[in-house]
């Protein structure tokens, strides 16, 4: 996972205890968070919740991260024994945040070094890229390709390659670029909902027919640019969250109206209420808000390759 130094809003990866840049301390500058379980902010020190009981998830298991305004949470669910989601929340100066979300394929080995490389690498692509001046439409495609590159590189002989799905926005102003290879998907929850991708899987399946990954072939990302017109949220999220809410209109009743940290905490519990059957991870990222009038998204002609 990606985040930026609480201090001075440098790229951090995950696993880092220091800020390179300015040596701020990343983990005692983090926070205990509310309660995955119930959404109670009463977690003891033991890590157990006082209200419900439930010991709290610890580090891959369970992470947030804010930047900005913007907010990302992952948890592993009720059912699986890790958590093979990664998320990337940075920023590429100011007003323009980064999300990035990548599921591990389960059936492939070691999924969640597949999903943190992807997140990792993308993450720092686009921020390098669009800080240097590069338009964001240019900066997603190579950023899918070193992603899929870094995933590429960790095949080993003799085992199924490492394999990942990706999406992910860059959102400056009123502008939102989407990216997407697999079944990981973006939503724009505002006045009116909409989902902005679509899977690359066989109909009515979840057998993909895009992925990163060494065995993946040439990867083609779908490539998307909007503008809105009105307040509103871009969600990224994984299939452990819309696999039980796949309606954009249900995902905005439970997302708007709150902060966008609080919006993904209530998120991934619902998905956990519903079964919990995946990893889940969510990354809002807000826009517009204050503006007047209605929310609308207007697509240009699709661009891939």
């Amino acid at each position: 996972m990606s985040a930026c130094c609480p201090a001075c809003g440098t790229t951090v990866l995950a696993g880092e205890a220091f800020c390179e840049q300015c040596g701020q301390d990343l983990a005692a500058a983090g926070h205990s968070g509310s309660c995955t379980a119930c959404g109670s902010a009463a977690v003891g020190s033991d890590g157990y919740c006082e209200n419900c009981g439930m010991l709290q998830p610890t580090g891959r298991d369970h992470a947030e991260t804010e930047v900005e305004t913007s907010a990302g949470v992952t948890d592993r669910g009720l059912r699986h024994s890790k958590n093979e989601d990664a998320m990337a929340l940075v920023t590429a100066g100011p007003g323009t945040v980064i999300g990035v979300v990548c599921d591990g394929v389960s059936t492939s080995s070691r999924p969640e070094e597949a999903s943190q490389a992807a997140a990792d690498m993308a993450a720092l692509t686009l921020a390098k890229r669009i800080a240097e001046g590069e338009d964001a439409a240019t900066a997603t495609r190579e950023a899918v390709a070193m992603a899929a590159r870094a995933v590429a590189a960790a095949a080993r002989p003799g085992e199924d390659a490492p394999a990942c799905t990706y999406v992910s926005a860059v959102a400056a102003g009123r502008h939102v670029t989407v990216a997407w290879v697999g079944d990981s998907r973006a939503y724009w929850l505002g006045a009116h909902p909409a989902l902005l991708t679509e899977d690359d899987a066989a109909p009515g399946t979840h057998m993909l027919t895009a992925w990163l990954g060494a065995d993946a072939g040439e990867v083609v990302p779908h490539v998307r640019e909007f503008t809105t017109d009105g307040p509103g949220l871009v969600l990224l999220c994984s299939d452990g969250l819309w696999n039980y809410y796949p309606e954009p209109e249900a995902l905005a009743a439970a997302a708007l109206d709150d902060t966008p940290v609080a919006a993904a905490r209530r998120l991934v519990r619902m998905a956990n209420d519903a079964g919990g059957q995946d990893n889940i991870t969510v990354v809002l990222i807000p826009f517009g808000q204050g503006d007047a009038g209605d929310a609308t998204v207007a697509f240009p002609k699709e661009r891939s390759g």
